[in-house]
């Protein structure tokens, strides 16, 4: 009796959860498409440069806003940032792009992350926010 108690305890259970499952889940989901969470959007201290000013002044591990257009991919996820005062390399992973939203070089940009300044070799930005400004 003991393991038909345990059988019958077991098939209640699966074909509960197989009903559950049946009525549909509506809450977040790895494979669903829902909309990203929520981003702060008030003030903040993390500073707002220029190409130039950054790569003059930037501190390694730094974090730092940007402003200006991806105007080169050149591999992988390298693209190159240009504004008024000149251009940065920045590393930008293809999951921090915004959905459904193309960017070409005429998309303004506003690019958040850590700068990663070398001292032999080309200094960068390591994106790890993109907000679309304007598209022309």
């Amino acid at each position: 009796m003991n393991r038909i108690s345990k059988f019958v305890a077991i098939t209640v259970f699966a074909s509960a959860a197989t009903m559950a499952v049946a009525q549909g889940y509506s809450g977040p989901s790895v494979n669903s498409a829902a909309p990203v969470a929520a981003r702060y959007a008030g003030p903040s201290t993390v500073p707002s440069m220029t190409a130039k000013q950054l790569l003059a002044n930037g501190v390694d591990d730094q974090y730092v806003t940007l402003t200006g257009k991806l105007v080169r991919h050149t591999g992988g996820d390298h693209y190159v940032l240009a504004d008024a005062s000149g251009e940065i390399q920045a590393d930008i992973s293809a999951k921090h792009f915004p959905q459904d939203q193309t960017i070409d070089a005429n998309t303004v940009v506003e690019l958040s992350g850590k700068f990663d300044k070398e001292r032999f070799g080309s200094s960068k930005l390591e994106v790890k926010q993109i907000k679309v400004i304007a598209v022309k």
